[in-house]
């Protein structure tokens, strides 16, 4: 049995000088019902600096029976709500959520996998999506129109993915339309392909199908930038710059050939002639938990552990992907962890909660967070065991709590998107 303690636990530990360490925040050790009540934040974290958009969806405040039970109550009452429901609920839980609330998930994965999943449970009237709510958008897509998509906590967001809004990105692209026109030139390619990640809200996804776009994963990306190109001659990606521009690198895309679109400004802060030229247009997006690795963390790593293996997500920015020995989406560095030799050493430049749940997963490695500071994903962390009590509760009462449903007006174009992005999809298996 592994001795490597959760996050969550990390965190109280260090708090109370029972573990030497540093946490981004003393705010971590609060419950995230603390956050509930206050002004719109996406809560102590990676992400606790970033803008919030005034709409933001906000949680109401957890009943108190929930709010004060202890862990041993709510473990209690939420298996006892699971096996009063059966068959009839599945519980999904992204790879980024803290031990205490993946122990209790049916299935556990990246953000694709798990819409997969809820799919593939057709005769679930209910799926509980323990993750953010760009997440639960996507199952509510793709699954039965009778079935209910429930977020345990609505302040889950995701801050990259409300860096690029639809009037935003509306905005962005009468600008291009207006410089680029719309007429395809001699091989049929229309001036620019729109391509959102998976990381997005519902409304961008439908943009994407109506204007002749499509949706891509963090390990998908370059197939789906490969089936843009013999579309367009350009591609507006939105709304992680790094993504784009580590996939379009390797690719073969001049970095120069990939300005950076800023929303707040004409043109989004370039020139006609740089827009003339570009083959990827970057929005100006980013994940929080993933600009927090650099390229000094990896020389560290290097210079503690020779010869140690240093796997980045493609979410960091192109300095430390450049100098990591690899890069790949959260299924991609669970995997390669999986089929290394016994004794092999992994710095990891992804999300903490999973860095130290494989840690635990696989104690003849050495795995540890290229970031020595525990600094957890503020909106992932939103989520917690009362929560998913509560909501449980709630369906044993027969009462459906925090539904997360998108409109026919944009399901169905966002629908349209996803399906040519499974279409394209590789061989291998896709992560968000």
């Amino acid at each position: 049995m592994s001795t490597i303690a959760s996050v969550d636990t990390t965190i109280q530990l260090i708090a109370t000088g029972e573990l030497n360490g540093e946490t981004c925040t003393p705010d971590l050790v609060d419950a995230p019902w603390t956050f509930d009540s206050l002004a719109p934040s996406y809560g102590p974290g990676a992400s606790m600096a970033d803008p919030i958009p005034v709409d933001a969806p906000r949680q109401g405040e957890l009943p108190d029976e929930y709010r004060t039970a202890s862990a041993e109550e709510l473990h209690d009452r939420i298996m006892a709500a699971k096996a009063t429901l059966g068959d009839r609920v599945v519980t999904l839980g992204h790879f980024y959520q803290r031990d205490e609330v993946v122990q209790y998930a049916d299935f556990v994965g990246d953000s694709f996998q798990l819409a997969n999943a809820a799919k593939a449970k057709p005769e679930a009237e209910t799926i509980v999506f323990c993750g953010v709510h760009f997440m639960a958008e996507t199952a509510d897509i793709i699954s039965r129109p009778e079935q209910a998509v429930i977020l345990p906590n609505l302040a889950a967001g995701c801050s990259m993915a409300d860096m690029a809004d639809i009037d935003s990105v509306t905005e962005c692209w009468e600008q291009l339309e207006e410089l680029y026109g719309t007429e395809p030139d001699a091989d049929g390619r229309v001036p620019v392909i729109p391509v959102t990640y998976m990381n997005s809200s519902a409304a961008l996804k439908g943009f994407c199908g109506e204007h002749g776009g499509i949706v891509c994963t963090s390990s998908n990306a370059e197939t789906v930038l490969k089936w843009a190109f013999e579309r367009g001659q350009r591609v507006l990606f939105f709304p992680d710059q790094h993504l784009g521009r580590n996939t379009a690198k390797a690719m073969g895309v001049p970095v120069e050939q990939m300005p950076l679109w800023n929303p707040r400004k004409p043109l989004g802060g370039s020139d006609e002639d740089t827009l003339q030229d570009a083959r990827v247009i970057l929005w100006h997006g980013f994940c929080s938990v993933h600009k927090r690795f650099t390229v000094g963390q990896i020389e560290h790593a290097r210079a503690e552990f020779p010869g140690v293996r240093v796997i980045v997500h493609p979410e960091c920015p192109m300095a430390v992907v450049d100098a990591a020995d690899e890069y790949g989406s959260t299924d991609y560095i669970v995997k390669a962890i999986a089929a290394a030799p016994a004794g092999s050493t992994f710095a990891i430049g992804t999300e903490i909660n999973l860095v130290q749940r494989l840690a635990a997963q696989f104690p003849q490695h050495t795995i540890f967070c290229l970031d020595s500071v525990v600094c957890p994903c503020s909106t992932m962390y939103r989520i917690h065991p009362g929560y998913l009590a509560w909501v449980l509760e709630g369906l044993v009462r027969g009462e459906v709590l925090n539904r997360i449903q998108v409109g026919p007006e944009v399901a169905e174009p966002a629908r349209v998107a996803l399906e040519r992005m499974l279409a394209a999809r590789p061989d291998t298996t896709m992560a968000a």
